[in-house]
């Protein structure tokens, strides 16, 4: 077993809705979660999220704070994940799905009106973000 570290921000737009992907692989096959990703070998963290998520959605953040950190451990599949989350806002680019092999979809949910199966790396960072 080793531990992966990755990285996600809440992106939140000026209607307050919150953009969230659904995942088509695991960690956290068929919920959805808040746009990510693992960090690579001598990468910073906000490198790591800024470049995360222009790769799986098109779009430019600016990395506001960071929100907290969350753990997922599953001990049957040897599977242990940190992620350290960001709130951020978008600042360009043209917001779509840019890896249909991992993604299902991509889309703006009303920070009040979230689905109901949200990846649980992602559930401690929108509770924060509701309370504003």
């Amino acid at each position: 077993m080793q531990i992966v570290v990755g990285v996600g921000a809440v992106i939140v737009n000026e209607k307050y809705e919150v953009l969230l992907v659904y995942r088509k692989k695991e960690p956290e096959q068929f919920k959805w979660s808040i746009p990510g990703g693992k960090v690579e070998l001598y990468e910073q963290l906000e490198e790591t999220v800024i470049r995360e998520i222009k790769e799986e959605v098109n779009a430019d953040i600016r990395i506001k704070q960071l929100l907290c950190t969350a753990e997922t451990i599953h001990q049957e599949r040897e599977e242990h994940f940190v992620s350290i989350i960001y709130s951020a806002e978008l600042i360009g680019g043209n917001v779509k799905n840019n890896e249909p092999d991992k993604l299902g979809e991509v889309r703006w949910f009303p920070l009040h009106d979230l689905p109901k199966d949200i990846a649980s790396f992602s559930v401690e960072a929108l509770e924060i973000t509701k309370k504003g």
